[in-house]
């Protein structure tokens, strides 16, 4: 309940996650049926970078502000910076406003498509519930994260994506995900999931991996991006994203787009990325 994302928001971890959420909702619209997305721990919606508790990081200087200076991209990253663009139309240079997970999956929505943001701490879930206060494509809930993986799957479309990306302000967060995984996926099987994690105690990502590997999941989708050589684990040097049922192309973009940050985001020798089948079909 202590953690707070504006001092983080849009660093090298944010542009990681946001580019895989794009990818992932872009292929989900190349089928004209309409999808779902649940993002459990989905935040204020926007941050101000240029605010007393960004600047106190400057976390993003590292992260966005490197990609924006970027000369060329991946065609694969533009939905993602066009959505950033939105939310700064009109103003040059870097970006001042960051969309969270909420505000960049609600522009990649079409009119058919619906989204459900859930947030644990009051008053986020008061700022979430004002941004989106007069969206009838978004419903915000103020409630655990866990809690809704069981409660709201599946929705009534069948089809979609579920982001999970807890904050590992507490112990057990780890397994806190494979169970909450497994709960979703016996009720939703077919479902897209995207899992987050950080790159630190290289004993608890590697736990982390057994544990998926036992669950009986298939179709896992393992993909990491490290700024600096990662095994100290009180230095957070990289993150990674379990996508469970992938579009059958996705893997092929990730292999375009990882080389370009892990470039791009380095901060130190050692950078690097991977993308590879934890579990395949």
């Amino acid at each position: 309940m202590n953690y707070r994302h504006v001092y983080h928001a849009g660093n090298f971890a944010d542009v990681v996650k946001h580019a895989v959420l794009a990818l992932l909702l872009e292929h989900l619209k190349h089928k004209d049926k309409p999808f779902f997305v649940l993002d459990t721990h989905a935040g204020i919606g926007r941050y101000d970078l240029a605010s007393e508790e960004a600047r106190k990081t400057a976390e993003a200087d590292g992260g966005i502000g490197r990609l924006w200076a970027a000369p060329r991209v991946p065609p694969e990253l533009e939905g993602y910076l066009a959505a950033v663009a939105a939310l700064n139309a009109g103003s040059k240079g870097a970006p001042r406003w960051y969309p969270g997970s909420p505000l960049l999956l609600r522009r990649l929505l079409r009119p058919h498509d619906r989204l459900v943001a859930v947030e644990l701490h009051p008053d986020d879930a008061a700022k979430l519930a004002a941004e989106f206060r007069r969206d009838p494509q978004v419903k915000v809930m103020q409630m655990d994260g866990y809690v809704a993986l069981k409660s709201l799957l599946p929705p009534q479309e069948r089809r979609g994506l579920a982001v999970v990306d807890p904050p590992f302000e507490a112990l057990g967060e780890f397994d806190r995900l494979v169970t909450g995984l497994g709960q979703a996926h016996r009720r939703w099987a077919t479902g897209i999931y995207a899992l987050w994690y950080p790159i630190k105690d290289m004993r608890a990502v590697a736990d982390f991996r057994a544990s998926l590997n036992a669950s009986g999941i298939r179709r896992i989708l393992s993909a990491e991006l490290w700024v600096e050589t990662p095994g100290d684990p009180e230095i957070f040097a990289g993150c990674g994203i379990m996508i469970v049922n992938p579009p059958w192309t996705v893997k092929s973009s990730l292999e375009t787009v990882f080389p370009f940050l892990s470039a791009v985001l380095a901060r130190a020798p050692g950078a690097g990325w991977r993308v590879a089948w934890l579990v395949p079909e």
